[in-house]
């Protein structure tokens, strides 16, 4: 099932657009630095390039995936951003963007939930990027990916 990384183009979502590309499925990235872009299409990766707090652009390259994979650095380090004022506004864009899209799984990278989580109708993981080597944060995200469903009380 297509996924898509929105911030592909920092180390941990470079390492998890790369690990994704393990498993059945297309895997798509969102980057703002178009240096990253060549790399991540050697390997397979359909690459999108924009301002990450341009939901409208962020919709159109989740068209349809199952999956969106949201690194919350991406929201708040010293890339542009012309749409939004903080990363609140950001991950605010990057929700409602996924949701208009119809992505019905969000694996969030970062160190707390964004606000307005507890609406959101698909299924949502945290992974605190802080806690594990890039590496195996990679690996939790495919993880997750794979399963059949991130409700515990469900098969």
């Amino acid at each position: 099932m297509p996924a898509i990384v929105i911030g592909a183009d920092t180390e941990h979502g470079a390492a998890i657009a790369r690990a994704l590309t393990s498993r059945q499925g297309e895997v798509r990235a969102f980057i703002t630095d178009p240096t990253s872009a060549d790399a991540l299409r050697q390997v397979g990766i359909k690459v999108a390039i924009g301002d990450v707090s341009d939901a409208s652009h962020i919709e159109g390259a989740a068209h349809e995936a199952f999956t969106g994979v949201a690194i919350a650095e991406a929201a708040d380090d010293d890339r542009e951003r012309s749409f939004a004022k903080s990363a609140a506004e950001v991950a605010e864009g990057w929700l409602g963007a996924l949701r208009a899209a119809g992505v019905r799984r969000v694996i969030w990278v970062g160190s707390a939930e964004p606000a307005g989580v507890s609406t959101w109708p698909a299924e949502f993981a945290l992974i605190d990027p802080t806690t594990a080597p890039v590496g195996e944060v990679a690996d939790e995200v495919v993880r997750l990916d794979d399963l059949g469903t991130l409700d515990p009380n469900r098969d």
